[in-house]
């Protein structure tokens, strides 16, 4: 259970909660004691991925070498040309950002896309993809990229992603915790948003079978309840759904393997909400589009609380082999049409999601009103 302590903001009468620090403190049940800031430009940053609700509606766009591969294998060649995904992310992006409240990109080919966003907010990925690699994953940044980079290229937030278990070797997480409490000190000398995605996995990197489902849930909510911890820095999670919902029994897309009945299933929802103070939104995770809607209904209908999506492949991945076979033209007419479907059946899915800004003291809409983003560099600026 959560407890709340309300530490009122010092608030400017000229701008309200523009020149001061939002601020409460908590603590979960794992007695984590958890004070929530924002600094101006968090709160901005903060308002700029989110819509006129305070819901986080947002695409996720910043795979990389899944990506690359996906499109080769649709084409049935070894490999396609950079180009290939510069191209397929501009088009995903020109279209699908009309109805998103934010995108997710990466720099390594998706920040000429950023120009393409519709007034979107802006969140990119700082960390190498290594969702190749063998466990534990150790996370990699990018050599010629910094968070004062990033955002001056034109970024809203920051975000990471972490594979991360509880049941790792302590060595192993102790450096996966160094390293992020090293960028959320970035996030904090730049005053910007540090948004950080967690992945569980497996030591032996089976995370497909039932044995993974049935401490897939405690991973994830360890995980939470860590990361929510001040020395992080953290500001916005992006989390998996903490139960494999094939294992749900009764659900729509049961597998026929059960590793929960529903009543479990929706406790272990109401579990990893109850383990951190901060706002977080759920990822997709490669799943069909009516499976997430399915999903989030299941969230919502609970009763759990979540903020929000950073939706991706349930989105735009069966566009690929259209791009891969017909080209741009066919994967523009499909995004107007099939993708357009797909993203506004998770907004609707979302009706159940509540407004971040609550989690900082903020009593309405109004006050968190959305600002105008940032348009990006396809350039890091350099010293």
């Amino acid at each position: 259970m959560i407890q709340f302590i309300w530490v009122a903001p010092q608030r400017s009468t000229a701008t309200p909660y523009k020149q001061s620090i939002a601020r409460y403190v908590s603590y979960n049940h794992y007695g984590a004691y958890m004070p929530n800031q924002l600094t101006p430009g968090k709160l901005a940053g903060l308002q700029a991925i989110s819509n006129e609700n305070g819901v986080i509606a947002a695409l996720a766009l910043d795979q990389r070498g899944i990506l690359r591969n996906a499109i080769a294998k649709a084409k049935q060649v070894e490999d396609v040309d950079a180009s290939a995904v510069v191209e397929f992310k501009e088009l995903v992006t020109s279209v699908l950002t009309q109805y998103a409240s934010a995108i997710l990109l990466d720099p390594e080919y998706g920040l000429s896309a950023a120009s393409h966003r519709n007034a979107a907010g802006l969140l990119v990925a700082y960390e190498r993809s290594c969702y190749d690699a063998a466990p534990p994953r150790l996370p990699i940044l990018y050599d010629l990229w910094s968070v004062r980079r990033v955002k001056e290229a034109g970024a809203d937030c920051i975000k990471i992603l972490l594979h991360y278990t509880p049941f790792d070797q302590p060595e192993i997480n102790d450096l996966k915790s160094a390293w992020v409490e090293r960028i959320g000190d970035e996030c904090r000398a730049n005053d910007i948003p540090f948004v950080l995605e967690l992945l569980g996995y497996d030591l032996h990197g089976r995370e497909k079978g039932l044995e993974y489902a049935k401490i897939k849930p405690e991973i994830v909510e360890r995980s939470v309840a860590e990361f929510s911890k001040e020395r992080y820095g953290v500001d916005l999670l992006k989390i998996e759904i903490p139960v494999q919902m094939g294992c749900v029994a009764g659900t729509k897309f049961f597998s026929g393997e059960q590793a929960y009945a529903q009543p479990e299933a929706q406790r272990h929802f109401h579990a990893v909400a109850a383990a951190t103070d901060k706002p977080f939104v759920y990822l997709s995770a490669g799943v069909t589009n009516a499976q997430f809607i399915d999903t989030l209904e299941f969230a919502a209908g609970c009763g759990s609380r979540f903020n929000g999506v950073l939706c991706g492949r349930a989105t735009w991945q069966n566009g690929i082999a259209v791009y891969a076979q017909h080209g741009a033209k066919a994967l523009e007419d499909w995004l107007q049409t099939e993708g357009r479907e797909n993203i506004a059946r998770v907004n609707d899915a979302l009706t159940g999601a509540q407004p971040w800004y609550k989690h900082f003291g903020i009593a309405s809409p109004a006050a968190a009103k959305p600002s105008a983003p940032k348009q990006s560099s396809a350039e890091p600026a350099r010293a």
